[in-house]
């Protein structure tokens, strides 16, 4: 089990997003498990949650929140698994349940992705719509607004007690509006699924990127969510270019990837056969 900490952490249980890298796992897609405190947050749990969880030592009934920013698989699948387990097996209403409106009431592009029987079992159901702010445990989140194909998709801030904001992105198109809402995160996640020069409509390549870290000014920056085309070209090539352009530290995630953010950011990678080491230090 992972040791507590009194740092917030962040944990990137998958790296992977769209429908190919899903399918062939090429990187996982877990999401992110947040860590703060009595905290115990996951997001965006996608396929391979559970399990990924699992072997890293968080234990999912410890849950006591779960946020899905849209309605589609590599984000939500296993999410109602995760609420069997934040609920005890469904025996006792426990847990913060936040997700995107598509997400619990189906729209224009789904139905609803949870099922009614799950969303009744959390003590609280968060229809999370941007500008829509919410607690879960000592940590406040706000939905804030992503341009997806999707229309209800949402990305999350969330600010500390202690250690400033840190926000994620999800799915999304570059906006104004999306820069403007990251503005002073500390460290802002960036669901980039490709890289320069292949755009995609709904998402994220790291042109867009570059706009978004140069008018938010986080002190880092994290890409995440990557597509096949950004896998096989590479994303630590994709991240070192963007700290060129940018000036800001800026690092492509792993899968495995665990984040400590206090008076300093620290980022340890996994590394298969030899475990966790550090890499990079803020």
């Amino acid at each position: 089990m992972l040791k507590p900490s009194k740092a917030l952490q962040l944990i990137t249980l998958g790296t992977g997003g769209g429908r190919f890298a899903t399918i062939t796992q090429k990187r996982r897609t877990g999401g992110i498990r947040i860590l703060y405190e009595k905290t115990n947050i996951h997001l965006d749990p996608g396929p391979g949650a559970l399990v990924y969880s699992l072997e890293a030592g968080l234990d999912p009934q410890r849950l006591n929140g779960v946020l899905v920013s849209h309605c589609h698989p590599d984000h939500y699948n296993d999410a109602e698994v995760l609420i069997e387990a934040m609920t005890h097996g469904m025996t006792k209403k426990r847990g913060v349940l936040a997700a995107a409106h598509s997400v619990l009431g189906g729209g224009q592009q789904c139905d609803p992705s949870i099922s009614k029987y799950h969303q009744q079992m959390p003590r609280q159901l968060v229809d999370a719509r941007p500008s829509t702010s919410f607690d879960i445990g000592s940590l406040r989140f706000t939905a804030t607004k992503a341009r997806h194909t999707d229309p209800d998709a949402v990305g999350f801030r969330f600010e500390t007690p202690n250690f400033g904001d840190v926000a994620y992105t999800s799915d999304s198109e570059y906006s104004d509006d999306l820069a403007a809402a990251y503005g002073g995160v500390r460290v802002l996640f960036l669901c980039v699924m490709r890289p320069a020069g292949n755009p995609w409509r709904g998402h994220m390549t790291s042109d867009d990127a570059v706009k978004i870290v140069k008018e938010a000014k986080p002190e880092m920056a994290i890409l995440t969510h990557f597509g096949m085309k950004m896998i096989f070209k590479g994303p630590a090539s994709e991240a070192k270019s963007i700290q060129e352009q940018t000036g800001i530290p800026t690092v492509a995630a792993s899968d495995g990837m665990r984040i400590s953010i206090d008076e300093e950011i620290l980022v340890r990678a996994e590394r298969k056969q030899r475990g966790l080491s550090d890499f990079v230090k803020g």
